[in-house]
């Protein structure tokens, strides 16, 4: 169970230094709290046996007024301390996290849902936190000074102190019983959470889907069940602690019982003083909240594993894509692309199959072909969101995989399928990745995808916010937004997976004349349904069920009256019937 912790060794080392002060406010903080009953002890001893004066209470009382004052300040320090040592290593944590996160492989995301990563960054690591903080510093609190308290207890009376401990075994077997309890609890408790996160993340996400086949009811039905599942989950756990609780409050109070049973007798046969006895009933009193506060770090500290289990979950994935076989001194990339007998697979089935073709430096490639043929897989390769098999894949006649991933990938602007707009303004998401961009250049980027007469019709222009994921946006709006993201970088390659679909043909033709200037010098790769789209392209691929059946120019594919032709000849009718 501890194991889970490991992960948090490293954090611990970095603040070793305000580890080591936070230690020693709790060493002095319970070192003179614990002496308060042996000053009372002495005090009714002193003025028990040889008279009260004014002057011996007002000394007494100074003494206890300065260890109540000391303790104060110690006990603020230590959670000034501990408590910021939690903060601060939720913060690293929280930043690891993030970057670990941004570095994993696309796969990772396919199969994980956003709702549980979302839950597990939030409520899982608050969690932790608590854990960090609270828990270690009560903990460390209740075994400084019960330690200590035992000391005086035993030098005071070892018969009593016996006695008193009496019921120590029961609550080791309470705790150890519960806890195992809380924890496994907790760990369904959090699952059940992810849940509920994730349906959450979906339903707010997919809000015009919702709506427009008028789900709202049904959704808030589903939401319902999980959250009523999350309550059935919860109040076990809310039942354990609220037994827990009282079963230590019950042996404290036995253990009391049993002190004020045996301590009078103690005294009256002569081998203990009634200071000595004051004494030690104030220790039993003063350990009353340590012992209760044990439930509640306990139930803390369970939660605090359950969840950092739940985090390593997340830290343990290693990326699929990594640089292990990136090479030093990698030139500048100029753009040749080979794909050399390539396959490739998703999870066992087949989606490319002895796929051969050569992309010259700035030249164009087109690529057709119905729908599942493996086209966006293909050009998903170059920039290394899938990894292609090795020696499969070469740039530049070197193999894509000895150049460094930020390096690559600073080389090619790609515009994917499903365009993905930030919550922000217009201006900072074309900006995205070329954060010093000038306003001249973002306004040129804007022009070569024809949206920037879009953008100066907004009432805030390039600051208007574009809200979630581009919502306020239209379809071709968004695709325009996300090629002049592509256009600033000023890539060697780009790459357009159909991001052109949303335009009509108008848009379309006036985007493209732009284009060919952008594309000049610079490789580019673009799928399109459109043969208007292709058709000036250097070549064209046709790719039918992963593999390249047909290659040429535009007038080369239609004398081969193949694919190509039938999508030529579909689309010219096509264009007729709309005249009519």
């Amino acid at each position: 169970m501890f194991k889970n912790l490991q992960p948090l060794r490293p954090y611990f080392w970095k603040h070793k230094r305000t580890l080591f002060w936070s230690a020693l406010s709790v060493l002095l903080m319970n070192g003179i709290w614990v002496l308060f009953p042996q000053v009372l002890r002495r005090a009714i001893d002193d003025l028990n046996t040889h008279g009260v004066t004014r002057h011996k209470v007002m000394v007494y009382a100074l003494v206890l007024v300065a260890i109540g004052s000391s303790k104060g300040i110690f006990q603020f320090l230590t959670r000034w301390l501990v408590i910021g040592i939690s903060r601060e290593i939720e913060y690293d944590l929280r930043n690891d996290l993030f970057a670990h996160l941004e570095s994993l492989s696309l796969p990772y995301y396919q199969r994980t849902r956003t709702g549980d990563i979302m839950a597990r960054a939030t409520n899982d690591l608050n969690a932790v936190r608590m854990l960090l903080g609270p828990a270690i510093m009560y903990t460390a609190n209740t075994l400084v000074f019960t330690v200590a308290a035992l000391a005086f207890m035993w030098r005071l009376s070892p018969k009593l102190t016996l006695y008193a401990f009496v019921p120590l075994p029961l609550a080791s077997i309470l705790i150890q019983h519960f806890g195992r309890r809380i924890h496994e609890r907790f760990e369904k408790i959090q699952a059940q959470f992810s849940e509920i996160s994730a349906r959450a993340q979906e339903n707010f996400s997919g809000a015009r889907v919702v709506r427009a086949y008028a789900q709202e009811n049904a959704e808030v039905a589903l939401f319902e069940t999980s959250n009523q599942e999350y309550v059935t989950r919860s109040l076990p756990l809310a039942r354990l602690m609220g037994m827990l609780w009282p079963a230590l409050e019950l042996l404290l109070g036995l253990a009391i019982a049993l002190v004020l049973w045996l301590g009078p007798r103690e005294v009256l046969s002569g081998r203990m003083t009634a200071g000595a006895f004051f004494g030690f009933l104030t220790y039993i009193t003063m350990l009353t909240w340590p012992v209760i506060a044990v439930g509640w770090v306990i139930n803390i500290f369970q939660r605090g594993m359950a969840s950092m289990g739940r985090i390593n979950e997340i830290l343990v994935e290693k990326p699929e894509i990594t640089d292990a076989m990136a090479k030093p001194g990698a030139g500048p990339i100029r753009g040749e692309i080979e794909f050399r007998n390539l396959n490739f697979s998703y999870n066992g089935v087949p989606v490319l199959k002895d796929v051969s073709l050569v992309v010259p430096a700035g030249s164009s490639l087109a690529i057709v072909g119905p729908t599942g043929s493996g086209k966006t897989t293909l050009v998903s390769l170059v920039p290394r969101i899938y990894d292609a098999p090795h020696g499969s894949l070469l740039l530049d006649g070197r193999s894509i995989r000895e150049y460094p991933l930020a390096m690559l990938r600073e080389s090619i602007g790609f515009i994917p399928q499903e365009t993905f707009l930030f919550s922000d303004t217009i201006r900072d998401n074309i900006a995205f990745g070329a954060e010093q961009a000038t306003d001249e250049k973002i306004h040129a980027a804007a022009e070569a995808a024809n949206i920037a007469t879009d953008i100066e019709a907004f009432p805030l222009q390039y600051q208007t916010i574009v809200g979630e994921r581009g919502i306020t946006l239209s379809g071709g709006q968004k695709q325009r937004t996300a090629i002049a993201r592509a256009i600033i970088r000023d890539p060697s390659i780009m790459i357009l997976d159909d991001a052109l679909s949303s335009v009509d043909t108008y848009t379309e033709e006036k985007i493209l004349n732009h284009l060919r200037q952008i594309m000049h010098g610079r490789t580019t790769i673009f799928i399109s349904h459109r043969v208007s789209t292709v058709r000036n392209a250097d070549r064209i691929a046709v790719l039918h069920e992963g593999q390249i059946v047909e290659l040429g120019t535009h007038e080369e594919l239609l004398s081969r009256e193949g694919y190509y032709t039938g999508l030529y000849n579909k689309q010219l009718l096509e264009e007729e019937l709309a005249r009519v």
